[in-house]
């Protein structure tokens, strides 16, 4: 069996990507999540939809002993993909330090693990917002990336760097950054998808707390954009996607086609949409209207950027299947399987 251990493994991106590595039997999923922002039950339904159970570990990345010993129980990991992160722009603003803290000393010890306990392949979740305001769209790998227009950015462009310091020194360890864009939707089986336990931050799930009349009323931060509706435009992408794409990026590191050891490469679908449209696309899904204003804008959010993802197709033989309807059409339901307690 091959050994695949996940940081975050409980999370939006990190259980749906234990979800596909699953549905490959020779490989063995390792979960380490603390929690503080998903629930143990969400490896119950990553098992109820593989077929089978990954082994989940409570444990912090950032509490160094408690991580080693995980790698101590489970020799020849083989891989990891590290998604364990606080994500939330506008809280990165509110509270910089504890962003920095966390998101860097994990980044920091896993790193450390990965060379002690000689694990070759490491995938990082990246995001697109290392490439800060945009001048010329499409965002391709050749984009410069400038200072991060929040907290929460500035610790992947930082994490990014010293991931590369880090391979230039290693002896065993390969890795590839994969910057991702905005990635919605759920699990095609209605099952699994983004329930954060504490305020969520990304749309989609205002959206659809919202329409469940969980929120009372839905706020577009901007309106005065230089977009073509005055909402921020964005790159959406189906979570089902993003996992597969992490998958492909494991196998090529594994199946040893990378040309440097430290690789980096956009995922996105390639098409901006704006935060209105994405608001229209769910009211045409689910048949219904939002309670939503629109308001001021948000420190940390950029106007608009989107993703020339050719690279991933040339590279890792990926691109985005699914569109912005059935992104939302997934999302709408698995909010209706939780409103009904068919997903717990």
């Amino acid at each position: 069996m091959t050994k695949i251990l996940i940081t975050g493994g409980c999370g939006y991106i990190g259980s749906h990507t234990a979800i596909e590595l699953l549905s490959n039997p020779e490989i063995e999923v390792i979960s380490v999540d603390n929690l503080i922002n998903s629930s143990a039950q969400t490896a119950d339904r990553v098992g109820q939809i593989a077929g089978r159970n990954m082994k989940n570990y409570q444990v912090d990345v950032c509490d160094k002993e408690a991580l080693s010993e995980v790698f101590e129980e489970n020799p020849g990991i083989e891989g990891v993909i590290h998604f364990a992160a606080l994500k939330a722009v506008g809280e990165s603003v509110e509270q910089p330090l504890r962003y920095y803290q966390n998101n860097l000393l994990s980044l920091i010890n896993i790193l450390d693990c990965c060379e002690k306990y000689e694990v070759k392949n490491f995938i990082f979740s990246s995001s697109c917002t290392v490439y800060g305001e945009i001048d010329q769209l499409p965002v391709t790998e050749q984009t410069p990336t400038k200072e991060a227009a929040s907290p929460y950015g500035n610790t992947k462009l930082v994490g990014e760097r010293i991931i590369k310091d880090f391979i230039a020194i290693s002896e065993n360890v390969n890795a590839i950054a994969l910057r991702y864009f905005n990635p919605v939707g759920a699990h095609d089986s209605g099952l699994n998808g983004e329930d954060p336990i504490n305020k969520p931050n990304n749309l989609v799930p205002v959206i659809t707390r919202t329409a469940s009349g969980m929120i009372p009323q839905l706020t577009v931060f901007g309106g005065d954009y230089a977009t073509r509706d005055g909402s921020c435009v964005r790159d959406y992408i189906h979570v089902v996607d993003i996992a597969e794409a992490h998958v492909k990026a494991l196998e090529y590191l594994m199946e040893g086609k990378n040309e440097d050891r430290y690789e980096y490469i956009n995922l996105g679908s390639g098409n901006g949409v704006t935060v209105l449209e994405a608001i229209q696309a769910f009211e045409k899904v689910a048949g219904l209207e939002l309670n939503y204003v629109v308001g001021d804008r948000r420190p940390g959010d950029v106007g608009a950027i989107y993703s020339d993802s050719s690279l991933a197709k040339e590279k890792l033989g990926w691109e985005a299947r699914r569109g912005i309807e059935e992104m939302m059409a997934s999302a709408w339901k698995w909010q209706m399987n939780l409103n009904e307690g068919v997903a717990v």
